[in-house]
């Protein structure tokens, strides 16, 4: 009998460079989602928005990801058509939304106007990061089968928070500086140079493209067996898995307590904490930077020893941490924000280097990309109503703030009612979390077990 041949993603050099490209355009991604998170103070300043309108924009992500359900339908397309046609795919839709969302704060849209019920620059701004919301979730589902399929039985749980800490950078650098260089040159300026990046990553994905392509002829030459495709009834698989439920549902909690932090802490480190709104978002981009550093590390971690379901019970319990000293109102101290902070990124860094790596001990192969849809779905329920209610409860616990900012006055919000919500989720998600383990210990998932076969 003869032995397999030897295939791209033997070479580690080879499927480094592959993670790396893949990387890159979510690097891309992450920046755009980010692109007008500091911004809060400038957008009510210069544009007159007020916390609702903010937090109809932030929640936008999430339309037609959620009430459209375009990420069960790019899962499908993603297990029929493929990872080569999705990738292409998704970065388009990105670049198309991006695009409008940026027309919209340059006035080459209608202004002025009212449409469904909000100011015409909101609508088409939401309007287009709704989109761009789309495409990016798209790539995010690609990049992860992707991952899997060149780094299964190697440094799975590693790659993945490789490629996580690559794209937590593009969280990062919008935070850091985002309001800084919106103040020096202007808005839309700043949000066309993020589009660039977009379009860098269209073309690392072309590239990503011919190598994916030879590897596939080289699997197919090991293994003439024809593959096995999605069919819609394995969606039932999938739904009847209690513990696809349990990473599902951790997923939507745990996001949906730190993503809109990006969109909110800002505007907190301004209000709670004295700092200036130029440098509202440096605190808060250490959360991303952390978990640059952190993901790739416990990554490894989950790979060499497991434990990968008891890093998740952890990784929640700090986040339940971090939100109750947020929501504290006799704690003001920078330095306090600052060390809460890192405890944040820290414990952003231990959930996602165990969970996504934990989606395939769970789901087949060929169910996996309809699988990591199906999550994200239920994560934009998160992105979408999180950020929007915050924005919403925001406004009504500080009624004539928003007003009162625009007309140059000195007030601040105050965000101690508001910040319940957050503590609210991350109980929910140490439940959940303790809930996985025991169905793990039930069913033999291998949760708690090293990625990496002897």
């Amino acid at each position: 009998m003869n032995e397999p041949k030897l295939t791209l993603k033997d070479s580690k050099s080879m499927r480094w460079t592959m993670l790396v490209i893949l990387s890159f355009t979510m690097f891309a991604g992450y920046l755009f989602t980010e692109v007008i998170s500091p911004l809060k103070p400038i957008l009510e300043r210069v544009y007159g928005w007020d916390s609702a309108d903010y937090g109809m924009v932030t929640s936008a992500y999430g339309w037609f990801n959620v009430f459209f359900v375009m990420l069960i339908l790019v899962g499908v397309l993603l297990d029929r058509l493929g990872i080569r046609f999705s990738t292409i795919t998704s970065v388009i839709v990105m670049i198309i939304g991006g695009t409008i969302k940026w027309a919209a704060f340059k006035g080459l849209l209608p202004v002025d106007e009212v449409i469904f019920g909000l100011n015409s620059q909101v609508f088409f701004a939401a309007f287009g990061y709704a989109l761009f919301g789309v495409g990016v979730e798209y790539a995010g589902i690609t990049v992860s089968k992707a991952v899997v399929k060149w780094f299964r039985g190697k440094e799975l749980a590693l790659a993945m928070g490789m490629q996580v800490a690559i794209a937590r950078l593009g969280s990062f650098a919008p935070l850091a500086f985002g309001a800084a260089i919106a103040t020096k040159y202007n808005v839309p300026l700043y949000i066309l140079i993020s589009l660039g990046f977009l379009i860098i990553g269209l073309i690392g994905f072309v590239y990503y493209n011919i190598k994916d392509k030879q590897l596939d002829m080289q699997i197919k030459l090991n293994d003439s067996s024809e593959e096995e495709l999605f069919r819609l009834r394995d969606f039932g698989i999938i739904i009847s898995n209690r513990g696809f439920w349990y990473i599902a549902l951790l997923c939507v909690l745990f996001y949906s307590a730190v993503f809109p932090f990006y969109k909110y802490g800002p505007d907190l480190m301004v209000n709670k904490f004295g700092v200036g709104e130029k440098w509202a978002g440096l605190l808060p981009s250490f959360v991303p930077f952390g978990t640059m550093l952190l993901t790739p590390f416990f990554g490894s971690i989950y790979d060499r020893k497991g434990k990968g379901a008891s890093i998740m019970i952890l990784g929640a319990v700090l986040l339940f941490i971090v939100h109750v000293i947020f929501y504290l109102p006799m704690i003001t101290s920078v330095v306090a924000a600052f060390f809460n902070v890192l405890l944040l990124g820290i414990a952003f860094s231990l959930v996602p280097s165990a969970m996504w790596p934990s989606v395939p001990k769970i789901i087949p192969d060929k169910q996996l990309g309809s699988a990591y849809a199906l999550i994200f779905w239920v994560q934009n329920f998160g992105l979408w109503g999180i950020p929007l209610a915050v924005g919403i409860v925001l406004d009504r616990t500080n009624p004539g703030v928003a007003a009162a900012k625009a007309a140059g006055q000195n007030v601040t919000y105050n965000y101690q009612t508001t910040w319940m919500i957050f503590v609210g989720l991350t109980i929910l998600a140490i439940f959940v979390s303790i809930l996985l383990k025991a169905e793990n210990k039930k069913k033999g998932y291998g949760l708690e077990l090293p990625n990496i076969k002897q």
